[in-house]
């Protein structure tokens, strides 16, 4: 492509990408397409080029990057038609500048449908046996371009076309291979197809009815007669009543229809007569009938079928985009949650029949060793109650985190009180095991522990989940964390691309520590990847920790743009520069250098309480720029901060072990482990989570979750019902009222519809949410609640449940060497 063309292509995506969004700058748009075309991503350009870009964020810039992506696609099928129809010799100037002119892939392919190669169709067959003659002259004549000669007949006329060797025996035969070759016409012309997406996008319907596989108490109930505007599901709030109708479709529950409404009687009537008005004028000619009845057959078997799928197609796209932008904040969430820290962490990953598997790991995260405690026996319990205050004495335990799991209520509530008796301050803290299951089998963990069984890896995942969430979640296929909506019925390509896009910004977010952080974590850095992050540890293994960020290159492979994309993102504790501590780019340093020897400082004298002596700088302001300067103000007051909130446990309810000891007007304790476009689903304390439908979230009204809650923030909620037999909870975070006289019905519906969170179903068939009960961003119980909303609820996707965990080998009990002691 030639420079001018280039030039002009870019201002055309400009101006196309302004249309849907118009806060975005000309300027910005051309910044960030400069930045990306030089290898930038997208954390380095909205942390590091601020001034050039207008101070965009993660999300604007990832918008002008997709829509270019976008715009390229849209160009490549322009040039790819416009070749084609070339090659046939039938562009002409016309066709070339609609072609051209057209950016919307839909209408593009409307276009592109009359020279298209099919494959062998009744038109062309007809064709092949000379009635295309016949069918011009029909046409001509529906529409007064021609005069039958007098007496001749339709019927009589087509007689003289007969081929009864291509299967054309008679006039009647003749004549529907010319209509054939009509219905061909009228179905690919761009403006009825137009029309009819006009139609059914702006007045039609989704309608559902009760299929013959439908289930007795099925979870599609509420749309065994159901109708939506297609308008109104297009709406992205909206658009998971789609996903719930398509899946129930799929399943053969629902009978699925897109048309008028069920009220409206008027609207396939003006398709068909405007169908009708283009196929035929001349109503007085003989064969309008036939032409007619070639309009009807172009619309219902060829135009509505393909448009039906466009409707289809757009609303699945939408509902997809949802579901991923859900998962992609509840996933954000979760990986940013509140650490505890460097300290030494018990994990106890909970069993029934063969006991709970338990590992200790240092304050590095580092794995020291293992045992099992047998709770399920009360001779068990009197030997741990001997065995683990010495365990945590011995390693001078800070915390132990719990497996959510089955028997991990028991488990937290026995060792809380065990540790209580022993006068230790030590928190128990319930741990999301979401995904511990399948890190314990991956390649990560055999690489990383080939000696353990698949159990102890995963006690030692949940320990390090306690201690970084962020560090060990990253080891994992970020669907495996089950946070999301309908995870399993979205593009897994578009699902995996965002969340890949989430976890790159939250580690770049937090920074790493170069001399401790593993290869996963590494990968996850701005232009390193998996490969460099390799080189990177194996380097740091034959010559020790970093003691700069200069060292890294050198580092085998790292070039100076991977360090210059990465070097603000890595923290280096060990460097005598208290700058390799802090988020400011070393491309800064040498400004802040001078700015110190003109002061007569030192860099260091600028940390902490010396970053006053830099605000007053306004030279130093101009020369760095406004954003650039607030930020690098923002990191030298707290150098090293974790943006990450402060680590605080929860405690559930004491009296609540299962849904059993459950009754309505309870208020709990509890924890939000996923919030969807319907509602949130919070853990108080039992094996299933209970979901707090939109309508319950607040006293006021509101049209999103996520405006009151987030994954991890801990709540008070309100029992509102319990369903033993279908285990199902409903909750209610309002706070008028919550305490009043509670409903006497079965939890609402939408729960079974929407995924009963926790360890039972999801929308997304997965389990849990969080890393920890921490609490979040948000310690504090939320109290504010909210007016009835009248979104509708989803079915969900069962959890597939973890196989039952066997050990290979020994455990290797540290105790063991001290024989009966602990037993006596």
């Amino acid at each position: 492509m030639s420079e001018t063309s280039s030039l002009n292509s870019t201002m055309g995506f400009t101006s196309w990408l302004q249309a849907e969004h118009s806060a975005l700058s000309t300027h910005s748009i051309a910044s960030v397409l400069e930045l990306a075309l030089g290898g930038a991503t997208i954390p380095f350009i909205a942390r590091y080029r601020k001034e050039q870009t207008g101070n965009l964020d993660e999300v604007e810039i990832g918008v002008i990057l997709n829509g270019k992506e976008k715009w390229d696609q849209i160009l490549q099928r322009q040039k790819f038609i416009l070749e084609e129809i070339n090659s046939q010799g039938k562009l002409t100037d016309t066709l070339k500048t609609q072609i051209s002119s057209t950016f919307h892939l839909d209408q593009l392919e409307d276009l592109y449908l009359p020279y298209k190669k099919k494959k062998k169709t009744k038109a062309q067959k007809a064709r092949e046996a000379g009635l295309e003659e016949l069918a011009k002259r029909l046409w001509s004549c529906g529409h007064g371009l021609e005069k039958p000669q007098p007496g001749q007949t339709l019927l009589l006329w087509s007689e003289t076309f007969k081929n009864e060797a291509m299967g054309y025996a008679d006039g009647k035969a003749a004549l529907g291979g010319a209509c054939d070759i009509l219905v061909e016409k009228v179905s690919e012309n761009s403006g009825l197809r137009d029309y009819v997406r006009k139609q059914l996008f702006d007045r039609g319907f989704l309608k559902t009815s009760k299929a013959e596989k439908a289930k007795e108490h099925s979870k599609y109930e509420k749309y065994f007669a159901y109708q939506e505007a297609i308008r109104s599901l297009l709406d992205s709030k909206n658009s998971h009543r789609y996903m719930a109708i398509r899946r129930g479709w799929i399943e053969e529950e629902l009978k699925l229809d897109i048309g008028a409404a069920l009220e409206d009687l008027s609207m396939e009537q003006e398709v068909l007569a405007k169908f009708e008005e283009f196929a035929c004028t001349n109503t007085a000619f003989d064969g309008a009938e036939a032409l007619k009845k070639v309009a009807h057959l172009s619309y219902k078997a060829h135009v509505f079928p393909s448009i039906e799928r466009e409707v289809h197609r757009e609303l699945k796209d939408i509902a997809d985009s949802a579901a991923i932008e859900v998962f992609s904040e509840n996933i954000r969430k979760v990986l940013l949650s509140p650490p505890l820290g460097p300290k030494c962490v018990l994990g106890v990953d909970p069993g029934i029949r063969t006991g709970c598997k338990v590992a200790v790991v240092d304050a590095a995260g580092k794995y020291i060793s293992n045992f099992v405690l047998h709770l399920e026996s009360e001779g068990g319990k009197t030997d741990a109650k001997k065995t683990l205050p010495q365990v945590l004495k011995a390693f001078q335990v800070s915390a132990i985190g719990v497996g959510n799991g089955t028997a991990g209520r028991e488990t937290e509530i026995f060792l809380r009180a065990l540790v209580k008796e022993t006068g230790e301050n030590i928190p128990v803290v319930m741990v999301n095991e979401s995904g511990a299951s399948i890190y314990s089998a991956s390649d990560v963990a055999r690489e990383e522990f080939p000696d353990l069984d698949l159990t102890i890896r995963g006690a030692i995942s949940i320990a390090r989940r306690l201690q970084d969430p962020l560090s060990e979640l990253v080891k994992l296929d970020p669907k495996s964390i089950g946070v999301g909506q309908y995870q399993h019925d979205v593009n897994p390509s578009a699902l995996k691309k965002g969340l890949d896009q989430v976890v790159e910004s939250c580690v770049n977010k937090v920074g790493v520590n170069l001399n401790t952080a593993s290869i996963h974590l590494l990968a996850y850095i701005s232009g390193i990847g998996h490969g460099l992050a390799k080189s990177i540890v194996e380097y740091r293994g034959k010559k020790g920790v970093f003691t700069s960020r200069q060292d890294l290159l050198k580092v085998p492979h790292f070039t100076d743009k991977a360090f210059e994309l990465s070097a603000g993102f890595l923290r280096v504790p060990e460097s005598a520069n208290g700058l390799d501590h802090t988020g400011v780019h070393p491309e800064r340093y040498g400004m802040l250098e001078k700015f110190a020897e003109q002061i007569q400082k030192k860099v260091s004298d600028l940390l902490g309480a010396g970053v006053d002596l830099l605000k007053k700088s306004s030279d130093l302001k101009k020369e760095l720029g406004e954003f650039t300067f607030r930020d690098i103000i923002e990191e030298l007051e707290k150098p090293g901060r974790d943006p990450r909130s402060n680590f605080v446990p929860v405690q559930f309810r004491e009296d609540i072990r299962e849904l059993s000891d459950l009754k309505a007007g309870m208020i709990c304790t509890g924890v939000v482990t996923n919030v969807t476009n319907f509602g949130a689903f919070v853990d108080i304390g039992v094996h299933q989570d209970g979901l707090v439908h939109i309508s319950e979230l607040a006293d006021k009204f509101i049209t999103d979750p996520k405006e009151v809650v987030s994954p991890g923030d801990l709540v008070k909620a309100t029992v509102l019902a319990v369903n033993i037999d279908k285990k199902q909870i409903s909750l209610s975070l309002k706070t008028k009222g919550a305490q009043k006289g509670m409903p006497k019905e079965e939890p609402r519906s939408s729960y079974a519809e929407g995924g009963g969170g926790g360890r039972g179903p999801r929308p997304n068939g997965g389990g849990g949410g969080r890393p920890a009960h921490s609490g979040g961003g948000r310690p504090q119980p939320r109290m504010d609640g909210g007016k009835r909303n009248d979104s509708r609820p989803q079915p969900i996707e069962p959890r597939r449940d973890m196989a039952p965990k066997k050990p290979k080998t020994p455990f290797n009990n540290p105790f063991a060497a001290l024989g009966d002691k602990f037993k006596k």
